[in-house]
């Protein structure tokens, strides 16, 4: 087999979206799977909406999911010189043409197609032919350089999502591959590249033998097979995936709600679970739901992929972030914790690692579990409704009991028990009666872990007050 090689290009015109996530996933893990190399590359050619906070953006989520490339970033704009190569390349094999069609030109000649029932198609008024007369060099308009598209025959690829799929070059027209240089550039200056040139010359120069992306590519495909074949490179395979619909049935996109990779980073998401649900959708293996980055390498290798669109379930995402959350080790958690709780303000102590081992089966996400954490190093708030229902008058002398008793016993789980125990026995109150004043003057709230083991990851000094001031 050839050396495996992939790529993801994200267009550095808003953050890297889930879309994007989930094509760099598969790509990343199937170079992984058959032992070959991932490229990141950024396609920076859209000048105007390209930003530096958009590339910064994009470089902070692959790193955030892990997906670690062994080449790039390699940026398009810095390719300038390598692109107008190729295309004084094609422009001597007459495979390119310089076509001087104004905007104005172009909509007229569109506009008489529609009203002769065509369809919209350059009618390639600048392409040479035998014996075929151009029209004269208009004075003041720059040109761009068309494609000379193969005029019949047809484009056929074996997708690796949608299995046989053939267009007619009847149906693609001359693709403009240059822009005309911009206005006040100096004379001779080049303009820049489309996406459909760029991208062929960039996977061709690249080696790149596998190309997943998303399916509203399917229609570029065509015109980048005929330019490979032009330029006499060898084809890389195709994988056109499905796209991913959110919870309206609409197409997930940057323009389209905040399905940004990075939102879900501030939100206290686990990268293990977001590319464990995004490997999921459109993507499995067998019936597991729950698997490791390490076990998708292992198990990725270009089957099962579905051809139908997939669903947004931000549920189902939360479930996948709880069980993982659920599984991690709870000093790593304690890691991963930290700058939520940096957010907050809590200076958290050796306890960390023991307290998130504790509430993290109560957690979705990092940040919920933050909340419970700072519970032990802040001042606590009592939820006003559960105070006024389980602190009650009769209770108080039993509160003042416990606290005289937690005052002097030993601070560990075994020793609180026992104090819980007593009390009860003095009172003749249930377990009930006596924890939930007791949590919700501790936490904040009358729900929470066995509450011997709250108080022994508690400071004394704070129970104490907390129960003197009920």
């Amino acid at each position: 087999m050839t050396k495996i090689r992939t790529r993801i290009a994200p267009s550095p015109t808003g953050f890297l979206h889930l879309g994007t996530a989930r094509t760099a996933l598969y790509s990343w893990a199937y170079a992984r799977h058959y032992g070959g190399e991932f490229v990141l590359r950024i396609e920076d050619t859209d000048v105007a909406r390209s930003t530096q906070d958009s590339v910064d953006q994009i470089l902070q989520s692959m790193h955030w999911l892990g997906l670690a490339y062994d080449e790039g970033p390699i940026y398009q704009m810095q390719r300038l010189e390598r692109y107008q190569a190729v295309i004084d390349q094609m422009l001597a094999a007459g495979t390119a043409y310089r076509c001087y069609c104004t905007p104005e030109d172009l909509e007229a000649m569109k506009a008489a197609q529609e009203a002769r029932g065509e369809k919209r198609l350059y009618d390639r008024t600048w392409r040479p032919a035998p014996g075929k007369v151009l029209p004269p060099v208009p004075a003041g308009v720059k040109p761009v350089i068309r494609f000379a598209n193969p005029i019949d025959g047809v484009v056929s690829w074996d997708d690796l999502v949608k299995g046989p799929i053939s267009i007619s070059n009847t149906e693609i027209d001359d693709l403009i591959i240059q822009r005309a240089p911009e206005e006040g550039a100096p004379e001779g200056a080049p303009g820049v590249p489309t996406y459909n040139f760029a991208v062929v010359v960039d996977d061709w120069d690249m080696a790149i033998s596998h190309v997943f992306r998303g399916d509203e590519h399917i229609n570029n495909t065509p015109w980048q097979i005929n330019m490979y074949r032009a330029l006499g490179a060898a084809l890389p395979q195709f994988g056109h995936l499905p796209v991913i619909l959110g919870d309206d049935g609409q197409k997930l996109s940057k323009r389209r709600g905040a399905v940004a990779v990075s939102n879900y980073d501030e939100a206290g998401y686990l990268p293990e679970a977001m590319n464990n649900y995004l490997a999921r959708l459109g993507w499995s293996h067998g019936d597991d739901e729950l698997f490791s980055l390490d076990q998708m390498v292992q198990w990725f290798d270009g089957t099962h992929l579905s051809k139908s669109p997939a669903q947004w379930d931000a549920a189902k995402l939360a479930w996948v972030n709880a069980q993982h959350l659920k599984a991690m080790d709870d000093a790593v958690l304690a890691t991963r914790v930290q700058p939520f709780l940096v957010k907050l303000g809590v200076t958290a102590d050796e306890r960390l690692s023991a307290i998130c081992g504790l509430f993290k089966d109560r957690c979705d996400t990092l940040v919920v579990l933050a909340k419970w954490i700072s519970a032990f190093y802040t001042e606590v708030v009592p939820n006003a409704e559960e105070k006024a229902q389980h602190v009650t008058e009769s209770v108080k002398p039993a509160l003042a009991l416990l606290a005289d008793k937690l005052a002097v016993c030993a601070w560990d789980k075994a020793a609180i028990a026992a104090a819980i125990k007593e009390v009860l026995t003095a009172t003749g109150l249930k377990m009930p009666q006596l924890a939930m004043p007791v949590r919700v003057l501790v936490m904040g709230t009358a729900q929470t872990p066995s509450l011997d083991a709250v108080l022994a990851l508690s400071q004394r000094e704070k129970i104490l007050l907390s129960l003197q001031n009920a």
